[in-house]
């Protein structure tokens, strides 16, 4: 009997430190979505709450897409990831940190470097790598996972793909 009870508290104890660490790591995570400008043409990607939702619908962006997760947080096997504008092309790229150095950025005319989330820099099994393409032509970038229909991008004139990070992928019922 004693030994059945103290399984049972035991098996407690493991169920809330597991959701405790499940909590944590819920708490850490930020959806990343992709938008696409129908004034300017071009994408931009944002953290979750980087810009209030009604004011990207109201400066007329659309065709939001789930990209990934990042997370809030610096850790072990992490990378900053900055959002720069270009105010003349009206581009927005988002860059892992040391992926050009930031004299380079602004003499292309990138300004407003903003953090956005921190992205792993290894593989794991839940995390896909994401890339950066350009286009010539407009002077524009967006990023792409690999699962993106590339194919897509390329009869569009995107090119110079250019690997960033990793995003994590996880498996939600919501969006």
């Amino acid at each position: 009997m004693k030994k059945g009870i103290f399984s049972l508290v035991i098996l407690a104890c493991f169920v809330l430190m597991h959701s405790n660490v499940m909590a944590q790591f819920d708490n850490d995570m930020v959806r990343v979505y992709r938008w696409y400008s129908s004034v300017d043409k071009n994408y931009v990607t944002l953290a979750e709450g980087e810009i209030q939702e009604g004011q990207l619908l109201q400066w007329k962006y659309k065709d939001k897409t789930m990209l990934f997760y990042g997370y809030k947080t610096p850790g072990p096997d992490r990378v900053a990831v900055y959002r720069w504008t270009n105010p003349v092309t009206k581009d927005q790229v988002s860059v892992a940190e040391d992926f050009m150095r930031d004299a380079e950025m602004m003499q292309q005319g990138y300004t407003l470097k903003s953090l956005q989330f921190y992205a792993p820099i290894r593989r794991n099994d839940n995390h896909i790598a994401v890339y950066n393409w350009y286009k010539v032509k407009a002077k524009d970038w967006v990023t792409v996972p690999e699962f993106g229909d590339t194919d897509k991008y390329i009869k569009k004139g995107w090119r110079q793909k250019t690997f960033q990070f990793y995003g994590v992928l996880r498996n939600e019922l919501k969006n």
